[in-house]
């Protein structure tokens, strides 16, 4: 029987990147530019340096994080992260400096807030009568403690039992690790766990490898669900808590 539910963030709670027609009508650069913007304009206090050459090296660090990610399962923290486009620009920042530009990077999320996916709160309201909740997600720019206060501002947080994020376990989806630890935190046993993700390889396979059920949400985006793995698939948040008990059944 299912005893706990794990919730992906991006994509499947909060719809990622909605925050940006919001920057455009404010006049506000994208956040990939505005990051950008941080580094170059703390560089150049110090020393000029061509735009270009930031650019093309906070390029490269991305494509590096990337292939960590998804490769060795590992999310640098932005800290790691601006460390290494220092170094291979061979510059330096203060200590208050760099911990500035980790700041700006950590907190954009919550300057300007994406949306809730559609139906989610009202269905996390319901299953937390029934279940216990928790949270799996990988952090990319916005950590553990940005992404709560995310949830806190909508009123969700409370829903939830549990979280794993990456920067704290220091494991990223799918490593085994990282669902072990939910089912640990929640008190359950693995296969006693559904899963819920937009994305295959990290929501479906990665629950499936350890015992535990998976269910591909396309509520936001459909990212394949004609060829997917999952035990089931949801495309409307109303529909969840019958899906659920199918799946028990």
């Amino acid at each position: 029987m299912i005893k706990a539910i794990t919730f992906d963030l991006w994509d499947t709670v909060i719809i990622d990147d909605s925050d940006e027609p919001k920057r455009k009508t404010m006049g506000i650069p994208s956040k990939p530019v505005e990051r950008r913007d941080h580094v170059y304009n703390a560089l150049k206090k110090k020393k000029p340096i061509p735009r270009m050459k930031v650019d093309t090296a906070y390029n490269a660090v991305d494509t590096a994080f990337r292939h960590v990610w998804y490769n060795n399962h590992v999310t640098w923290s932005v800290k790691e992260r601006l460390q290494i486009l220092l170094d291979g620009l061979d510059r330096k920042l203060s200590s208050k400096d760099l911990l500035k530009l980790v700041h700006h990077h950590e907190e954009m999320e919550l300057e300007i807030k994406p949306d809730l996916a559609p139906g989610i709160s009202d269905v996390l309201g319901l299953l937390h009568r029934k279940y216990r909740l928790g949270v799996i997600s990988d952090t990319i720019f916005s950590p553990g403690h940005t992404l709560r206060s995310l949830l806190e501002h909508y009123k969700i947080k409370k829903y939830f039992d549990t979280f794993t994020f990456s920067d704290e376990i220091g494991r990223a989806k799918p490593d085994p690790a990282v669902f072990k630890a939910a089912a640990n935190s929640l008190s359950v046993k693995i296969h006693e766990i559904v899963h819920i993700g937009d994305r295959e390889e990290k929501d479906i396979d990665g629950p499936h490898a350890v015992g535990a059920k998976a269910i591909l949400t396309t509520v936001v985006k459909d990212r394949g669900s004609s060829n997917t793995k999952a035990d089931a698939v949801c495309t409307d948040y109303t529909d969840l808590p019958n899906i659920i008990d199918q799946l028990n059944k």
